[in-house]
């Protein structure tokens, strides 16, 4: 039997509604997945769904009534509403819907993933707004859902163990290595569940989804003139097969 939920944020950026509203339609590669909206109230939305506001830049609502792909979840709704604010813009952000099984860890999933990706969102708004991104995703092999699943990446990736989010590091990320030479990128995001890497030039996401019945994902934005998704694609798979051997 399904029951509903419902996630809120608020929060601030230092970017122009029009810019949050360019982000949240046309840039979603860019912090999110690529996603596409029929520019028009009763236009088509993402999982099949429905625009039922469209107003820009101010606001936006998709509802999705039996949501594609997605055997647990009958009923998907995205609402956001931007406001102007002083130096930039505040967005009011709620998810809602109804979960038909697991709730409690669909719930959880749900709530810690929102934080992780709005805040990309806000990363993305900050370093890299207005640009576009080659996306990429991949799931890493069956033994990437241990329970040490994140803490593994981690390693591989040069992160010391005590590192605090906001740190500069020296990492081996997958694709971006230059001689040999780890690179230099911010460390944007951390906690049992993510990491968030940034360069100059891209976005890192490594997403703790074995705390949540699957196993550690990656996405990819990268910003560069010329970023080739398929290599990007095929250097994580690699560096995920030999992690997680």
């Amino acid at each position: 039997m399904g029951k509903e939920f419902e996630i809120v944020r608020e929060f601030g950026v230092e970017a122009s509604p029009e810019q949050v509203w360019d982000a949240i339609t046309e840039g979603t590669s860019g912090w999110l997945w690529p996603v596409e909206y029929e520019p028009k109230e009763g236009g088509a939305a993402p999982f099949g769904g429905t625009v039922v506001a469209w107003d820009p830049p101010h606001r936006l609502t998709a509802r999705t009534e039996d949501v594609e792909g997605m055997t647990r979840q009958t009923l998907n709704q995205l609402d956001h509403l931007i406001e102007p604010r002083e130096g930039g813009s505040w967005v009011r952000y709620v998810h809602s819907g109804i979960f038909v099984e697991d709730w409690d860890n669909q719930y959880d999933g749900a709530n810690k993933h929102t934080d992780f990706y709005l805040h990309t969102l806000g990363q993305y708004l900050l370093h890299f707004t207005g640009r576009r991104a080659a996306f990429t995703t991949l799931d890493g092999p069956r033994a990437a859902g241990a329970p040490d699943a994140v803490e593994t990446a981690a390693r591989a990736l040069g992160i010391p163990a005590d590192a605090a989010q906001g740190a500069r590091l020296r990492v081996r990320i997958p694709g971006a290595i230059v001689a040999d030479e780890p690179v230099d990128a911010v460390l944007d995001y951390r906690n049992p569940y993510f990491i968030g890497l940034r360069t100059d030039s891209a976005m890192y996401r490594i997403f703790g989804r074995n705390h949540f019945g699957a196993v550690v994902g990656v996405a990819v934005h990268d910003f560069a003139p010329g970023a080739d998704a398929e290599r990007t694609e095929s250097a994580w798979r690699e560096w995920l097969d030999t992690v997680y051997a």
